[in-house]
């Protein structure tokens, strides 16, 4: 699962804008006065949605970006699962 965020022009996070998905991240961005549901299923509710949410994001020079996954544990081979029981 991937967590998305806004970055101001400086390239800076906005940590109270983290959410699962643009769309989440837009609710908070427009104060969550959009009903998630017909979001889902109105493609004039999501228009209007998303010129509002484009207004403030251009107004305060602010992207949606996916947030970047830390450089963790590799994934292991095949090789390296083997049991060597011998």
């Amino acid at each position: 699962m991937h967590a998305w965020t806004v970055i101001n022009k400086n390239g800076e996070s906005l940590p109270r804008f983290i959410a699962g998905s643009p769309r989440e991240v837009g609710r908070k961005v427009v104060s969550n006065r959009y009903d998630p549901f017909r979001l889902e299923v109105s493609s004039s509710y999501r228009e209007r949605f998303d010129h509002d949410l484009m207004g403030v994001l251009a107004r305060e020079e602010w992207r949606i970006v996916p947030i970047k996954r830390r450089a963790g544990r590799s994934r292991r081979t095949t090789e390296q699962l083997e049991l060597k029981l011998n």
